[in-house]
């Protein structure tokens, strides 16, 4: 499968980013892409607040996406906002093109002394989405602090992952994200795919956008294969997924986990 990771700085101006998340695919697949993979929050930046920029799934910004993926005959998965019957909102993957599916986040950011749950509701399952004759799992950001959701995800069938990501920067937050990145991927014996947004421009006043770059491309058994750096970059890269197998056969870790019983 040929993947492309689109790598930028999403602005607060929904239309704005639509015309980038065009520029990017239509160089995807002049690329020949299959999947086109765009950061968490593609839609609108976190230095808007999450309620003004949500729309329904099937809203303007969806469709804009749905009608870039089917004219350019491409998967794309990008962040948006959703809204709920609540003043709440959902942190959303749409997957739109070649297959159809919906992810909400599962594991919201309260820590570090933010609180994502204040403006977001978070989802309720893990997703996956077939695939050119393979299973992709989805996961957002936060998650990648959760191992098992990369386990369980694998044992659905998932033998790639794609983790869009706004990642907030700070001491020791490459290194984290490097390292969690990469411990997922061997985890749940699965390519990892994480698109991060890049460093935003500096802003003299108010939220500032998040997103530190270094979106990477892990393989099975840990190894980087794409490491990008902090600015806006498109990179394609060949995986063959027909490896995952091989490497689950060789180093049987989800097979030899042992089910654990519940805490007290």
């Amino acid at each position: 499968m040929r993947v492309a990771l689109a790598q930028f700085a999403a602005s607060t101006d929904p239309a704005g980013n639509l015309a980038r998340v065009r520029e990017f695919a239509t160089e995807a697949a002049a690329r020949s892409a299959e999947l086109v993979v765009f950061p968490e929050a593609a839609m609108s930046s976190f230095a808007r607040p999450r309620a003004e920029a949500a729309e329904p799934f099937d809203g303007p910004w969806a469709g804009g996406v749905r009608t870039i993926a089917a004219d350019l005959g491409v998967t794309i998965v990008a962040g948006m906002f959703t809204t709920t019957d609540t003043p709440r909102v959902r942190n959303t993957l749409l997957v739109t093109g070649g297959a159809e599916a919906r992810y909400d986040k599962l594991h919201l950011f309260d820590a570090l002394g933010y609180a994502e749950s204040r403006q977001i509701e978070p989802g309720s399952r893990p997703v996956t989405f077939d695939l050119a004759g393979h299973r992709v799992g989805l996961a957002t950001c936060y998650d990648v602090r959760f191992p098992g959701l990369f386990t369980h995800l694998a044992a659905l069938g998932a033998e790639l992952v794609v983790l869009p990501a706004s990642w907030a920067p700070g001491e020791a937050k490459l290194h984290q994200w490097r390292t969690l990145v990469t411990a997922r991927a061997m985890d749940s014996t699965s390519f990892v795919v994480a698109v991060d947004q890049s460093v935003p421009p500096a802003v003299a006043t108010g939220p500032a956008p998040t997103g530190i770059g270094h979106s990477l491309v892990i393989d099975p058994s840990g190894t980087v294969l794409l490491e990008l750096g902090e600015d806006d970059e498109l990179a394609v890269v060949d995986l063959d997924l027909s490896a995952v197998a091989a490497v689950r056969e060789r180093l049987p870790v989800l097979r030899h986990a042992v089910p654990l019983p519940p805490l007290d």
